[in-house]
This record gives C-alpha cells, sequence and structure tokens, in this order.
C-alpha cells in the first residue's frame, strides 16, 4: 500500500483508498497513478509513460491530458498549485507529494455502518470483487429493517454489473424480506404508465408473501389489486389507469408501507433511465414520506444513457442532497477480480499463462467486455480444451496477439444498438471522432466532416452531456495559438464498433482529409507529426503521400539521434510504397533503399554513433 496525505493506493488489489472509503478508479487511470507514484520524486517523461503503459502500441499524447484530467479530479488537485501531480510543459509529469509504504490491510476497512451487519449468506459464485457493495447494502437494509426508509442508486456503465449486485444482493437476503422487482423498458415501457410497478406488483402477489400483499392491496389500494386481475373493480369506476394520480400514489404507498410493517419490503427497479413519469413520482414520494417504514428501494440506472432524461438525474441528485437517499457506483473490475472471474468461466483455478493480462487490457475490467472477448478466444481456436478422461482444461493454442481485432459480435450488437438510437448527424459525428484513437479532436472531426470546428465542437459537447460512452477530456493548443477541445471513448470497443461501421469509401477519403489538415495545423513543423499523417495517408490508401510522410518521420528522428525508430520507419515506407504503380514505386524505392544503406553504413575511423544519421 503506497501512502500519501488521506489516500492509499492498494497496489496488489488495484484500487485507490481516502479516509477508508473506496475511490472508482479506471484500470488506465489507476496504473498511470501507480506509475507516478512508484516514480515520485522525479520527472516521468511522456515517452516514458506511454512506453510503460502501452508497450508496442502508438498511442497519442492527449490521451495521457485526459487521465491526468480525471486523476487530478478524484485527487481534488489543482494544476496551478499542485499538491500531487505537477505538469512539466512539453517534458512530462512529477509526482511531488511525500509516499510511504504501509502494510495493505490497513487501508481497506469495511464500511461503516450505524450498526453491525449480519452475514446473511456467502457471496454467490456469480459475482466477483463486489464485496464492500454487499456491505453497503447489508447496511442499508438493517437501517431500513430499523424502520428508516432506504433509497439506493446501483450505477455505472453497461457491463459493469448492476443487475448481477443486486441479483446476489437479494439472493443474499433471502428469506429476511420480501423482494419485489421490475423492469424498466425502453421504448413502449416509457409510454406505459408504472409498467416497471405492475410487474413488482405481480411478483409480490404471486411470491410466498402473496397473501400478504393482496391483503393490504385489497384494504388499502384496490384498484391497484383490481388491475393486477386478482379482485373485481370498485363500484365507482376507480382504477389503476384513470384514477387521479395523487389518490394512486397514496393509496399504493399506504398499502406498501403496511407489507413492509410486517416484514421488511425491498423493492428494486432495474435500469431506471427507462422508467415512466409515473414510476419516478413513485419512487420519489415513497422516499420522501416522512413515516417510519421498513422500506428499502433499490434503483439501477446507467448515468449517462443516450435515452436518459434530466429527471432521473434530478431525482437521485436532489434525494442525495436530502440525505435521502445513496449511491453506490460501480468501478471497473482490477487484474485480480478478471482472473477470477475467468477462472469462473473456464471452470479452472490455473489459467493459461498472460490470460487474465489479456483480457483485462482489452476488456479494462469491465465484466460483460471481458467474458466477450473470451467467447471471442474460443470462438477463434485460440483458446481450447485439451486432454481426456475427465482431466480435459482450457489450453491456449496461439498467440493472444493473433485474435482478429473485430469486437466479439453479441457485444458489437449491443454497441450497435446504442448507436443507432442516435440520429444520422451524431452517428456520423461519433464515427468520423472513432478515425484517430481513444482521445480524438474537434478538429480532426471537422476535417472528416467538412465543416466548420466550431460547429464540430458545439455538436460533440452536446452529444458527451448525453451519451456515456463519449466524454469531453480538455483542450488543445495548437500551434497558431487557437485551442480545441478533445474527447474520448469511455472504452477502446465503442470506437472501434464506431470505426468498422463506415462505408471503406467514406472511411478512406475521411482519413486523407485528417492527415491534410494535420499538415496545415503544423505548416513549417510537419515532420514533427509526420508520423500521424502517414498513419492517415495509409489508411485512406494514399499510398505516395504516405511513403513522403514516413521519410519525413524517419529524417525527424535521424535528427533526435533515434536510428532505431528512423529505420523501423524507413522499413514502413518500403511496405507501403509496394502498393504503388511500378513506375512509381521503382524510384520511389528506389531512394528509401539509399537512406537505408547510408543510415546502417557506419564511417569508417570515427567512434561517433550520430555519424551515420548524419550521413544518412
Amino acid at each position: 500500500m503506497k501512502q500519501f496525505e488521506t489516500f492509499g493506493l492498494d497496489t496488489s488489489n488495484e484500487c485507490l483508498w481516502r479516509n477508508s472509503v473506496q475511490i472508482a478508479l479506471p484500470p488506465k487511470p489507476f496504473a498511470v497513478l501507480r506509475y507516478l507514484v512508484e516514480n515520485h520524486g522525479r520527472l516521468v517523461t511522456h515517452d516514458e509513460l506511454l512506453d510503460a503503459l502501452w508497450p508496442e502500441t502508438f498511442v497519442q499524447p492527449q490521451v495521457l491530458r485526459t487521465y491526468m484530467l480525471e486523476l487530478r479530479k478524484v485527487l481534488e488537485d489543482d494544476a496551478k498549485n499542485p499538491r500531487f501531480i505537477q505538469t512539466l510543459p512539453k517534458r512530462g509529469y512529477r509526482f511531488v507529494a511525500q509516499v510511504t509504504d504501509s502494510p495493505s490491510t490497513s487501508a481497506s476497512p469495511a464500511p461503516a455502518a450505524e450498526a453491525p451487519v449480519p452475514v446473511l449468506a456467502a457471496i454467490p459464485a456469480a459475482i466477483v470483487d463486489r464485496t464492500s457493495e454487499l456491505a453497503r447494502l447489508q447496511t442499508h437494509a438493517q437501517r431500513a429493517a430499523g424502520g428508516h426508509r432506504q433509497a439506493v442508486f446501483v450505477t455505472g456503465e453497461t457491463g459493469i454489473g448492476k443487475t448481477a449486485l443486486v441479483d446476489a444482493f437479494c439472493r443474499q437476503m433471502g428469506s429476511a424480506a420480501s423482494v419485489a422487482r421490475g423492469q424498466c423498458v425502453q421504448g413502449f415501457g416509457r409510454d406505459e404508465a408504472y409498467y416497471p410497478v405492475m410487474e413488482a406488483l405481480g411478483q409480490l402477489c404471486a411470491s410466498a408473501d402473496g397473501e400478504l400483499a393482496c391483503r393490504a392491496l385489497a384494504r388499502l389500494a384496490p384498484a391497484w389489486l383490481a388491475a393486477l386481475g386478482r379482485a373485481p373493480a370498485s363500484a365507482d369506476g376507480f382504477s389503476a389507469r384513470s384514477a387521479p394520480q395523487e389518490r394512486l400514489l397514496a393509496d399504493l404507498c399506504a398499502a406498501l408501507e403496511e407489507m413492509a410493517a410486517e416484514k421488511p419490503l425491498i423493492l428494486a427497479f432495474e435500469d431506471l433511465h427507462w422508467a415512466d413519469d409515473s414510476t419516478l413520482d413513485l419512487i420519489s414520494t415513497l422516499a420522501r414520506r416522512r413515516a417510519p417504514a421498513r422500506l428499502l428501494l433499490l434503483a439501477t440506472w446507467r448515468p449517462h444513457d443516450a435515452s436518459s432524461r434530466h429527471r432521473v438525474k434530478e431525482l437521485k441528485q436532489d434525494l442525495l442532497v436530502r440525505r435521502l437517499g445513496a449511491e453506490i457506483e460501480l468501478a471497473p473490475l482490477a487484474r485480480p477480480a478478471v482472473k477470477q472471474l475467468l477462472a469462473r468461466e473456464l471452470g479452472q483455478e490455473a489459467l493459461p499463462p498472460e490470460l487474465g493480462e489479456f483480457i483485462h487490457r482489452h476488456s479494462e475490467g469491465n465484466p460483460l467486455f471481458a467474458i466477450a472477448v473470451l467467447e471471442h478466444l474460443i470462438a477463434q481456436g485460440i483458446l481450447a480444451r485439451e486432454g481426456a478422461n475427465g482431466e480435459s482444461r482450457w489450453q491456449q493454442r496461439a498467440p493472444f496477439a493473433e485474435m482478429e481485432a473485430a469486437v466479439p459480435g453479441e457485444l458489437a450488437q449491443m454497441i450497435e444498438l446504442e448507436v443507432e438510437r442516435l440520429s444520422e448527424p451524431e452517428q456520423r459525428l461519433l464515427e468520423a471522432g472513432s478515425l484517430m484513437n481513444v482521445a480524438f479532436p474537434a478538429w480532426a472531426v471537422a476535417a472528416a466532416l467538412e465543416i466548420d470546428v466550431a460547429q464540430a465542437e458545439e455538436a460533440c459537447d452536446e452529444l458527451a452531456r448525453r451519451v456515456h460512452f463519449v466524454n469531453r477530456a480538455g483542450e488543445d493548443e495548437l500551434p497558431d495559438g487557437t485551442r480545441s477541445a478533445f474527447y474520448v471513448f469511455a472504452h477502446e470497443v465503442y470506437r472501434e464498433v464506431l470505426y468498422r461501421r463506415q462505408p471503406p469509401s467514406r472511411r478512406a477519403r475521411s482519413h486523407v482529409r485528417i492527415a491534410e489538415r494535420l499538415g496545415r495545423i503544423f505548416a513549417g513543423r510537419e515532420a514533427t507529426v509526420a508520423r500521424e499523417m502517414a498513419m492517415h495517408y495509409e489508411a485512406g490508401g494514399d499510398w505516395q503521400r504516405a511513403t513522403l510522410a514516413l521519410r519525413s518521420a524517419a529524417r525527424h528522428a535521424l535528427e533526435r539521434r533515434a536510428l532505431a525508430e528512423a529505420e523501423e520507419l524507413l522499413q514502413r515506407a518500403v511496405h507501403v510504397a509496394e502498393n504503388l504503380p511500378e513506375a512509381e514505386r521503382k524510384p520511389l524505392l528506389a531512394q528509401v533503399q539509399r537512406e537505408l544503406a547510408a543510415m546502417r553504413q557506419p564511417s569508417a575511423g570515427s567512434a561517433n554513433p550520430a555519424e551515420p544519421a548524419e550521413k544518412a
């Protein structure tokens, strides 16, 4: 455990603590913070960080800036007067706080509670690494059992395990409470009043505690019982479909509170971002009523879902501010937890070497993504069962690097559905951003779509406020002194799906436009971005300009005495030039080969390693 001020960096479990409270931190920002902390007191250059965390991968330096912004927000650090991370312009970063080592066990205590929380059952096998979250839910359940009604929002990105956590908690509760769950459904569910409420009431009436539920509804909310088909409609024609909203809410709240008086009641609603207004009114009313009630309201919610409305966010924030609710935000799984998840899925403790590391890197700790990548490895035959006589085990049959870049099918379909909910201009906007990298600047989107930069930035800002998989990450200063906002995809798989859904011809034209805009932005200094320009020209099929840009990048590398990098770039230029027609290819290849030969030839009688570079 690395301690600095009130923070503890648990390197064994890959999590951050502050005053015994765990802070959600995704894998990449955690890795950046860990590297800085472990190298505290000295300058860590941009190149060193990129090489350490993204070996053998070309990543834009903007990504580092994105993670620094996220870390400073978590650490409440001021870039102008840093307590933790000092920025050294155009050089790198230095972790300036004092760091001490302490035992890991001291910084990860169980969450505080008003009273001891009984362990109701073992953690179910279907969930991993959610011990503290389950303990917090148990704490809220105990408070509810004492008559203090509770409202808890379980939040997180798609596939992070919100439903799995609620499932595990409800199984742990067993018969200690009545449980009713309703599913909010995208589309028609939002248009039908009380859709998930009716589902939850139907479950209650059909459960082991159904007699209690029906008795309470019959006495206090007969219209609801009639709507469930369990009693005749009232004589005055009052029904759950046509009655005044105020009377419906008051009757149902009274009935639910009577049920909870005899046995604690857990009322859970899944995917609140798709809830109808009437359901939100019920949750708000139940949470705000002042009478004691042995009632626990649970709601899962994706805060930045594309179809989310501000009302859900406002409801949650208002309940939190008034101390009438709580939020449990699920963080990605740490590396040990991903390995535990894989061991469970494969049914064996000993995993093939590097499997856990590979899947953790490609899933970034998202359980749904991790399982999708695992299934993709199996489908491609990279993982296979070997052995006989009941002793078969999963073994690696090919290098993981040979896995096709395509996103696993079911995962790609899920992301496609999210993207298709957006308007066509918004889809084109995100597709243009995917042409860069996980991080993308507004000017590149403008170049790809041939629109004004200010227009692109405004559209990206609006989209980042509404969708969960794109965030504004900061601003970049361009060589001419202007500033351009840049954005980041929450996960590489979103970028990959958006990139591959574009027609190849449109994608190629957009890559060339980005390369041309990059050249204009850095006019007079093109060599500093020549490698990136070459990447876009090559992706756009402009082999001539891609080769020229690679040669320019190689010359720039030689000026920096980076001989190995220069040779790699020239070798790439040879490979790219092979795509040209013979009349163009031959003279260009001859020039590149001469440059390679001059660079490789040592200067006679000289011990200066820079002379071959100067000769080249």
